[in-house]
């Protein structure tokens, strides 16, 4: 088990938060004036019967809050704005299979795989009904989860997630040449600095050199079957607890369209929605406290 600690600075990658493994020579873990305390959070690995799920957990501040990441990113997306969130919450972090620390499981990745891990970690893990925040794709698990799995779902934040398959498969037929390019370089056969290179950004570098390519394969080669499942008609009705749609600003590159926004209002039974004028895709990796504010506002209503 390793432990890391979030610390006030500012990274070479333009984050506003470093994390780093404790050590004694580290001048991160130094006292500053006017830092926060530091947060511990710990390295775990939960098996669930077909593939290891690496994970992090916060304190046990409050209620479980589990944080599910955005396609081909990993835990670490949510950095900026988990020690804001951990001082009242019990933090949960999973990487998804495929992702990250997590195992690998050839042509498994479809929606419902995902979900399948999640809920056997919310099962198994997790004492308390638990709030679900996801961006991205994992708000997609999220609602497949709170929709499978009711009794354990307190609440779901959706982060900028399409609502419908037809909505995600159009994504996913936009994004195709960008999804090919980042198959060819993921897996760990090019090095962190030559995917850089390639893409710009070495953040997303090290998040495919981290990526099993079999994840990306099934987007670009079979995505109506990665999308198998993925119902609103069915899915949104079935979900009992309260719902917020976080969504991002269709012309700063949110997602999440207007009309389909009108669909999950209709649909859920407890729904809420919040659109962050001027926000992207990214959310709190590029708007934190602007995101910040919206999910502690709903929260704070449970």
């Amino acid at each position: 088990m390793q432990m890391w600690v979030a610390c006030s600075c500012t990274s070479r990658l333009g984050s506003t938060l470093l994390w780093c493994r404790i050590d004694p020579q580290c001048t991160l873990n130094r006292p500053r004036a006017n830092w926060k305390k530091p947060m511990e959070f710990h390295e775990h690995t939960f098996n669930t019967g077909e593939v290891t799920i690496h994970y992090v957990e916060g304190p046990a501040a409050g209620p479980p809050l589990v944080l599910l990441h955005g396609g081909s990113l990993r835990w670490q997306s949510f950095e900026p704005i988990m020690p804001d969130l951990a001082e009242d919450w019990h933090l949960y972090a999973p990487d998804f299979r495929g992702h990250g620390k997590s195992g690998r499981v050839p042509a498994a990745y479809r929606l419902q795989d995902y979900a399948n891990d999640t809920s056997a970690f919310l099962q198994q893990q997790v004492a308390e009904m638990a709030v679900i925040f996801g961006h991205s794709l994992g708000g997609m698990v999220a609602l497949l989860v709170a929709a499978q799995i009711p009794e354990r779902i307190r609440a779901v934040i959706v982060g900028d997630t399409p609502l419908t398959a037809e909505d995600w498969l159009a994504h996913l037929k936009r994004t195709r040449d960008d999804l090919v390019v980042w198959r060819d370089l993921a897996g760990g056969t090019h090095s962190v600095e030559e995917i850089s290179e390639k893409v710009g950004n070495q953040w997303a570098a090290q998040n495919l050199y981290l990526n099993d390519p079999d994840m990306l394969s099934i987007l670009i080669d079979d995505p109506e079957s990665a999308a198998a499942g993925y119902e609103a008609a069915q899915m949104l009705p079935a979900i009992r607890c309260p719902v917020l749609l976080l969504q991002a600003d269709p012309q700063a590159g949110g997602i999440l369209p207007d009309t389909e926004v009108e669909q999950g209002l209709a649909l859920l039974t407890k729904p809420a929605h919040i659109r962050l004028e001027g926000v992207g895709h990214g959310l709190h990796n590029e708007h934190k406290d602007v995101v910040l504010q919206a999910i502690k506002g709903f929260l704070q209503t449970l």
